[in-house]
């Protein structure tokens, strides 16, 4: 019997679990925001667990129902027959992802299910189920969005990205389901070497190795939700636990290396824990000292970015990262993972590849960099190309879906600033202004000193750099109110004059050539 599943990812990565479910062999695949809905049998469920590489976990809705108060969550959740699902004896949780203007507060939606299911229990038996919170035998999950609310079983349990074959993590280690991720966008399958110049606790050359050989990630783990549940089939798991007729030999080697001895001793175990050292070699080694290979390679690394991880000077080190490239790398492909633009820059290339990806919390960009010998004039002269024809429509497709959230966040700025009055008004030109100025470097060198920002981006004065105490401005500037004699406090008669008078000042500012007067405040 075939049934509706949906499976989590992390933004960015949807494509990539939509190309691994219809591998195997998926129905009715859709993609949707950081989750891909399929439908397939119990078979394909277990076999979606063991083997997705970019899966975070794997839910199978009860019900889908409206809910536009707590009080008919409660009551769609009590007329399911629970004890069907939860049979006698065994423990549950619920997990609940709330995105809704009725719902503020995730946890009491969870607890208006818990509460629903246990009434029922008590009402039919005299009886109720424990909750468990560390090990339950039965996950509930529930995604409100707006009044659409699904119930599902969670057939992962622990999510997935949890392999188990990491022993030990240096500080902000890269997630395993987004480590595979990046692997599988570059379209390697093992055809060449791999290298990971700052592998860290090692776990793209790990990722590396199971994709090169073909090895399920789920066969380091020790348990699956789904097996607790009633009708948990044994014989079929174990039958698609054991067959390792996909793996394949992998011809070539990956390389890992790091200027951490710490880490390197740190991924070298949890090499070995995965039984890979035949294909990982993991040394200690700057990038900066990294001389090239004899044989063709790729390049997936992800640099520290100056958020969780702190380097003594981040823009050097990246301006390192693209002498490397161009002076020891000058055959194959290169990609990275970071955060901000300035770090790219540094890199001195020209990527030919953009995917916007996230990183936990941290809104990065996934770059790829085609190395060549020569100039690139010569290069295209010999019939090189930077990006195929896939490379092209994939970036028009991520350019499309991000410009479509763009417009939509707007359009729901839009439609807050129709019921805000003036003090709570959104002048989208002036913020565009203020995100601008706060990327630029903080002090502007001009010919007579210093243009000083402070850290939401707004002009803050314009003094001599030789005498800050004297101030160099021209006092009848437009906008400036620090005329001698007046303050600028302006005495207002009421509050909707001063909200008038604030209107009309702000809608000055944005009919102003540049968007932006550093003196109007």
């Amino acid at each position: 019997m075939e049934f509706e599943m949906v499976a989590k990812t992390f933004m960015g990565l949807e494509e990539i679990l939509a190309q691994e479910l219809t591998a195997l062999g998926a129905k009715d695949v859709v993609k949707g925001c950081r989750v891909v809905t399929f439908t397939g049998d119990k078979a394909l469920m277990y076999k979606a667990n063991f083997a997705l590489r970019t899966a975070i976990r794997v839910l199978k809705p009860i019900k889908h129902f409206e809910a536009k108060s707590a009080d008919e969550v409660y009551e769609r959740v009590k007329d399911i027959d629970w004890q069907e699902v939860i049979g006698e004896g065994k423990t549950f949780t619920v997990d609940s992802v709330v995105y809704s203007d009725t719902f503020s507060n995730s946890r009491f939606v969870t607890y208006k299910v818990k509460d629903a299911i246990v009434d029922q229990f008590r009402e039919r038996t005299g009886q109720r189920p424990n909750i468990s919170v560390s090990d339950p035998d039965i996950r509930l999950n529930v995604h409100i969005n707006g009044t659409e609310a699904t119930l599902s079983l969670d057939s992962s349990g622990e999510s997935l990205h949890r392999r188990g074959y990491r022993q030990e993590a240096v500080e902000a280690p890269l997630n395993e389901v987004l480590a595979a991720g990046m692997i599988l966008m570059t379209g390697w399958k093992g055809e060449t070497d791999f290298i990971d110049p700052m592998c860290g606790s090692g776990t793209l050359p790990i990722e590396a190795a199971l994709i090169a050989c073909n090895i399920a990630p789920g066969v380091f783990r020790k348990e699956y939700a789904f097996e607790k549940w009633a009708d948990f089939d044994q014989e079929l798991f174990d039958d698609i636990y054991n067959d390792d007729s996909a793996e394949r030999e992998f011809t070539h080697h990956i390389y890992g290396y790091d200027v951490d001895f710490k880490a390197v001793n740190i991924a070298t175990t949890n090499v070995k824990a995965a039984g890979l050292t035949k294909y990982v070699t993991i040394s200690q080694q700057d990038f900066k000292d990294f001389k090239g290979t004899d044989e063709p390679a790729i390049i997936v690394t992800n640099p520290p970015y100056g958020e969780r991880i702190s380097t003594q000077n981040l823009l050097e080190t990246y301006k390192m990262i693209g002498e490397r490239l161009k002076h020891a790398f000058k055959e194959g492909d290169a990609w990275i993972l970071s955060y901000k633009e300035e770090c790219f820059q540094q890199i001195g290339l020209k990527a030919s590849v953009k995917v916007p990806l996230y990183n936990g919390s941290l809104e990065c960009e996934y770059r790829k960099y085609q190395m060549f010998s020569g100039k690139f004039r010569e290069f295209r002269e010999e019939g090189g190309s930077v990006k195929t024809d896939a490379e092209k429509r994939q970036m028009a497709e991520k350019h499309r879906s991000w410009k479509k959230r763009e417009y939509e966040k707007k359009q729901e700025e839009l439609l807050n600033n129709e019921e805000a009055d003036i003090l709570s008004f959104n002048f989208t030109s002036l913020e565009k202004e203020r995100a601008k100025r706060a990327r630029q470097s903080r002090e502007f060198k001009g010919s007579k000193g210093s243009r000083e920002f402070n850290d939401s981006g707004e002009f803050k004065n314009y003094r001599d750099s030789k005498n800050p105490r004297e101030f160099k401005g021209s006092r009848d500037h437009k906008g400036f109110k620090g005329n001698k004699g007046n303050k600028g406090n302006k005495k207002y008669s009421s509050r909707a004059e001063r909200q008038n008078d604030r209107k009309n000042f702000f809608n000055r500012s944005n009919a102003h050539n540049d968007g932006f007067d550093d003196s109007a405040e």
